[in-house]
């Protein structure tokens, strides 16, 4: 009705422009503008026109040259793999880290240091963990550690930051390592450094020790094209928001993940558009319950990576505690040991079934009955349902289960 009135048009247009730029972009201040930013319980999914049968979803997913039943990776966490989980998370068909420069490889018999941390008081904790990490990391304890995970039949996956991987690519390189999962709070292709001391350059790395190398974490959409671009198999997404990191309030530094998941995977897409080359995204922190994992896949992420519900497991290194990767910082400590009990097997998390209500057991379980609910045969088929923002989601008619704390309100 407008089209012959143009003076109509232009304003209308003007409008719908402004509309649109202030949906995306907040004025804090006179000279800042900021971006709003979702995290995963803000957000809910919507079923559609369909429905499936549970027996017809697949979840399975590819990293490097190994197709995974499990789209789940147990975190690179001293309270979470050692050797043993390792190998049964492969047995599991999902997929166990080991941290390069953790209890594992610096002490030969690791399991009395773990008895030791689990037994000391909350002012005690940072303290001993900075006097416990400070023991040198052992290079014949890295090819050990990779030789019993192979021996036992595990997938042997590797996590070492950036400053490890330069000290120990020589090891890496000899080793009979699967997977290297190069990971830092925040790790990019440029990094300024001091005159004279060597950085790390992640496109020489994917080609040296010749295993795939998965990067993170990253939270952006240019800094995920990048790391593509340098050569990586697997781009960990994820600053701040783990149950026991606290990088958030000690740096200020973080995206919720709903938002970062969803900007690199959109880099993913179009860098795959571009080259054909497919680099999966993994959802890394703040991932609690199997509701949490289908909203990462949701937002586009192809597996996740979690902490603290392999940590409840009775055969967790950890012995009912979990604890971040940066804590033993001699300098600035950036995690935390939270309790987190036992409460299963690690196959009753991860594949059930289940004997809590609250989504921490039967993971696979409630993946497939999500997708089933959704119509979604698969993950791609699943990073395309229906997202809302939902910030009742989780509080919305449990009144009685947030008093008697059941269910969702534990």
């Amino acid at each position: 009705m407008f089209l012959n009135k143009y003076w109509l048009i232009t304003p209308l247009v003007v409008n719908l422009i402004r509309i649109i730029i202030n949906s995306v972009n907040i004025e804090i201040g006179l000279n800042k503008k900021v971006r709003r930013a979702f995290g995963i319980d803000e957000i809910a999914l919507v079923p559609g026109n369909r429905t499936i049968d549970f027996d017809l979803t697949n979840p399975s997913w590819s990293i490097g040259n190994f197709e995974r039943e499990v789209p789940i990776i147990a975190s690179a966490m001293d309270s979470v793999v050692d050797v043993n989980t390792a190998v049964e998370l492969t047995k599991l068909g999902s997929l166990g880290v080991l941290n390069m420069e953790g209890i594992q490889t610096r002490y030969e018999n690791p399991e009395e240091i773990l008895s030791q941390i689990a037994s000391v008081g909350k002012s005690e904790f940072v303290p001993l963990m900075q006097k416990i990490y400070s023991e040198p990391i052992k290079e014949q304890l890295i090819l050990q550690r990779v030789n019993e995970i192979k021996e036992k039949g595990g997938i042997a996956a590797l996590s070492g930051t950036p400053q490890a991987a330069i000290k120990f690519r020589d090891t890496l390189v000899k080793s009979k390592l699967d997977l290297f999962f190069l990971q830092g709070t925040v790790v990019s292709t440029k990094h300024l450094g001091l005159d004279g001391k060597e950085t790390l350059n992640i496109q020489n790395l994917c080609k040296l020790i010749k295993v795939p190398v998965i990067a993170g974490n990253c939270v952006t959409y240019e800094v995920a094209k990048l790391l593509m671009n340098a050569g990586v198999a697997g781009l960990m997404v994820g600053i701040g928001p783990g149950a026991a990191c606290t990088s958030r309030g000690v740096l200020g530094i973080g995206i919720p993940q709903a938002t970062a998941i969803s900007d690199c995977s959109s880099a993913r897409d179009d860098y795959f558009e571009d080259t054909g080359r497919y680099v999966p995204i993994i959802g890394d922190g703040g991932i609690i319950t199997g509701g949490d994992i289908c909203k990462c896949i949701a937002c586009g992420a192809d597996a996740v990576m979690i902490g603290s519900p392999i940590a409840k497991s009775t055969s967790a290194p950890g012995k009912g505690f979990h604890w971040g990767m940066a804590t033993p910082s001699p300098i600035l400590p950036r995690g935390t040991r939270i309790k987190v009990g036992s409460t299963g097997s690690l196959e009753r998390i991860i594949k059930g079934p289940a004997l809590l209500d609250d989504g921490t057991h039967n993971l696979l379980g409630a993946i497939r009955t999500s997708m089933s609910t959704l119509g979604a045969k698969d993950i791609k088929e699943m990073q395309n349902v229906e997202i809302v923002i939902a910030p009742s989601l989780l509080t919305e008619g449990k009144v009685y289960q947030k008093a008697q704390q059941l269910g969702m309100g534990k």
